[in-house]
């Protein structure tokens, strides 16, 4: 039997990171998150990435980095916002995973990232603009997800805990479900 991965995709402050590290634990799994993975194998943070080579650049190490992860199998795959915006990215992660879009409202994701450093895709002007901006084109993609929770109102335990109750079955964790 393999097990397939549990990707966790969603827009940026929706817990993507806290809550695989959590739901990885309960599974007694590895978590690996796709931004990390980049920033070791370019040796640079995805704020020096965009800000030098910017977004397009950053994109391709992205689909390179999702190609090498989503081979992968029984993980906790997190990714970044942007991931659903190349096809080939979510059919890769989709190959041997099952999408668990993470949501929260756009008024919750501005309170959480609204003191961040590392969102180099909200740099100045009226972060809430922005946040609805970068959020109205990837609401069908994300869409896309085999199971979707929400954040709001919610702690990263308590997530994790509501998205291990839901994909502990047979069908979510195992090859063919």
């Amino acid at each position: 039997m393999i097990l397939k991965n549990i990707v966790l995709i969603g827009f940026m402050g929706t817990g993507k990171t806290s809550v695989g590290k959590i739901l990885a634990s309960r599974l007694g799994r590895r978590v690996i998150d796709i931004d990390r993975f980049i920033e070791t194998s370019e040796k640079k943070k995805i704020r020096e990435i965009f800000e030098k080579e910017g977004e397009a650049r950053f994109r391709v190490l992205e689909k390179e980095a999702v190609g090498v992860v989503a081979r992968q199998t029984g993980v906790v795959i997190t990714t970044g916002g942007g991931v659903v915006l190349d096809p080939e990215n979510v059919r890769a992660l989709r190959r041997n995973g099952v999408l668990v879009e993470l949501t929260a409202t756009p008024e919750t994701v501005f309170r959480r990232v609204k003191d961040s450093a590392r969102r180099p895709l909200l740099g100045g002007g009226d972060l809430m603009a922005r946040i609805r901006e970068l959020y109205e084109p990837r609401r069908a993609l994300y869409g896309q997800s085999d199971y979707h929770f929400s954040t709001d109102g919610r702690s990263p335990s308590e997530a994790a805990d509501e998205i291990f109750e839901k994909l502990k079955g047979p069908l979510a964790l195992e090859n063919g479900g």
